[in-house]
């Protein structure tokens, strides 16, 4: 594992949580810092839990500061094609249907392509009920799409 190539994933990650480009960038920042000073002698293969640990960690700490999330699509709608930006709203009120531990979970797994033994030991999980939760939520958001289709 590049810690070099977490970076990105760990920027998605926080940014998919805070929805603020600057505060998703300073999170990754103090991410790294706290896991440099914290854990100095861990290995880089050890390293993907305890990063997503302490980024989860900041994020939840800044949620808890904010009373809303602000929606900062302002920037981005001038360069998104109305078809993608409808589609990517629609796949956004289809994540809302899900917990936020679920949403997290999809996004490590998708997104940011986790392999399932980090998220095993991320979650606490099995690699086993990590995939059976997966297609499950899957499913429901094929569910909660078709529904938003419909409507």
């Amino acid at each position: 594992m590049d810690l070099e190539d977490q970076y990105d994933k760990l920027y998605r990650y926080c940014y998919f949580r805070v929805r603020d480009v600057q505060t998703a960038e300073d999170l990754v920042q103090e991410t790294f810092l706290r896991w440099l000073d914290h854990y100095p002698g861990q290995r880089e293969r050890e390293a993907l839990p305890t990063l997503y640990t302490i980024a989860r960690n900041l994020c939840v700490d800044v949620t808890r500061q904010r009373e809303t999330l602000p929606l900062q699509e302002t920037d981005q709608v001038a360069a998104d094609p109305a078809g993608t930006l409808v589609e990517r709203w629609d796949l956004e009120r289809a994540l809302e249907t899900l917990t936020p531990q679920d949403q997290e979970l999809l996004l490590l797994r998708y997104a940011n392509q986790v392999p399932l033994q980090a998220l095993s030991r991320l979650t606490g999980l099995s690699r086993f009920a990590i995939y059976r939760r997966c297609g499950r939520l899957l499913t429901q958001l094929r569910e909660a799409l078709r529904e938003e289709e419909r409507t």
